[in-house]
């Protein structure tokens, strides 16, 4: 990989792994395929394509080793081996299609196209859009949860609990700070969290966070306006990661793959 090249796509790794994290469902398996993409580019892999935008390129490249690795082979890419990716996931699988799943986040979390999607995944656009409508449909399927929100400004807190009322799920209560979090936990266990870093009272919502999960074993996603800030790839990550200002299917594509996943993340201590 030249210097030019790396110099293009190193400010979008950030955004890269928050979407490998995602459609794996985890910090170590996510970032085993990007490092397999990175590798496979320094070997002189023929993945990037100079001719797209710098980011559509590398989420082509991204793209192929995916789906070398989840046992869908295409031309150019040879079974690239992906140290700490496991083989198996949930049984969730085995109703939402890899594809379909990838094109979703494409589409509601990264805020690529339809037409865009196409490009990245080598199909048409109209199969790129039925796959996004069938993930949707798919994974709206997915079983209903209680919902705690760790959010301190009022207008956002709003909008969350209509996202996630709107999806089905049941808002067990608002928390602003550290200590009203652990309370509302103590009176309902969630089956989701959705929590902002930094908290009214000044505390940190990764560790209020770090507490729930001791008292119950439910996914998080992280709300935050700067993402890069958590995704260096030096440290445990969320999985699971909005940014502000967010839009409603960002929310909802973050929602669905948490819970069809169905792990905590991880957070940093």
């Amino acid at each position: 990989m030249s210097l030019s090249i790396a110099s293009q796509i190193g400010p979008q790794l950030p955004l890269l792994r928050r979407h490998a994290r995602a459609l794996t469902g985890s910090q170590v398996s996510g970032d085993a395929v990007v490092r397999a993409m990175l590798e496979a580019l320094a070997s002189g892999e023929p993945l990037l394509d100079q001719r797209l935008p710098t980011r559509l390129g590398l989420y082509r490249a991204f793209h192929l080793v995916w789906s070398s690795a989840s046992g869908e082979p295409r031309p150019g890419v040879h079974g690239i081996a992906l140290a700490g990716l496991p083989n198996c996931f949930d049984d969730r699988l085995a109703e939402v299609t890899p594809l379909s799943r990838e094109a979703f986040l494409l589409n509601a979390m990264e805020g690529f196209s339809a037409s865009d999607v196409s490009v990245i995944m080598g199909v048409d656009a109209d199969r790129a859009a039925a796959l996004i409508q069938q993930a949707f449909d798919e994974i709206a399927l997915q079983t209903r949860t209680r919902v705690l929100i760790i959010e301190d400004e009022p207008l956002i807190a709003m909008d969350l609990q209509h996202i996630v009322e709107a999806m089905g799920h049941t808002v067990i209560g608002i928390a602003r700070t550290h200590g009203e979090a652990l309370k509302l936990c103590d009176r309902q266990t969630p089956g989701l969290i959705l929590s902002d870093i930094q908290l009214a009272d000044g505390s940190s919502g990764q560790e209020a966070t770090i507490e729930l999960l001791k008292r119950c074993d439910a996914p998080v996603i992280f709300i935050t306006a700067f993402p890069e800030r958590l995704l260096t790839g030096e440290r445990a990550e969320p999985a699971f990661l909005i940014s502000k200002p967010f839009n409603d299917s960002t929310v909802q594509a973050a929602i669905s793959q948490s819970l069809f996943f169905n792990t905590a993340s991880l957070v940093a201590a």
